[in-house]
């Protein structure tokens, strides 16, 4: 398995393993909403902005023939502080290949990066048993405020890049346009 950052001309093969994986786990509508919220970070956010990471296999001879069976995106979360900050959302692993650890090894590929570009926090919006074994850990909106009221506050999670406390100073934050959507909160 390759990780690298994704190329611009893959915006749609990475739409459609987003589409797909959760077509495939949460039905029709929820991969018709992720495909979608998916393009949209990958089409309108700034290309100085957005970091997208996928999953590679290389297992055949030839790049030509790799194929991309994961993908995540990172996009700014901003506050009135300075805290350097990136929300991880949505994250995507191929239905033929999950249980084989891709995710949190691309996962974990993403944040190095975040870390060597001096990135002091990463945030995300998901399954709390499912992001703890890369790190993050259940947070409150008093600790990290969410750009919209949450469905499920148990959800909201974090972790440091630089080994400390998990909390800014700011009573708000913004995401980029395309998650900023209530419905996806």
């Amino acid at each position: 398995m390759k990780y690298r950052q994704y190329n611009s001309k893959e915006i749609e093969t990475i739409t459609q393993v987003f589409t797909q994986t959760f077509t495939d786990s949460e039905g029709e509508n929820e991969g018709k909403t992720v495909g979608k919220l998916a393009n949209d970070l990958l089409m309108t956010t700034a290309p100085t902005e957005l970091l997208c990471f996928v999953a590679e296999d290389d297992s055949s001879e030839s790049d030509a023939d790799s194929t991309i069976v994961g993908a995540i995106i990172f996009t700014p979360l901003s506050f009135d502080d300075e805290t350097k900050a990136y929300l991880l959302s949505p994250v995507a692993v191929s239905t033929q290949v999950q249980k084989r650890g891709i995710g949190q090894q691309l996962i974990n590929f993403g944040l190095q990066v975040l870390k060597d570009q001096g990135v002091e926090l990463a945030v995300t919006y998901g399954d709390p048993d499912y992001y703890s074994k890369v790190g993050f850990e259940q947070i409150t909106v008093e600790q990290i405020p969410a750009p919209f009221e949450l469905s499920y506050s148990h959800g909201w999670i974090a972790q440091s890049l630089i080994g400390s406390e998990i909390k800014v100073t700011s009573d708000q934050s913004s995401c980029v346009k395309g998650l900023a959507h209530a419905e996806y909160w």
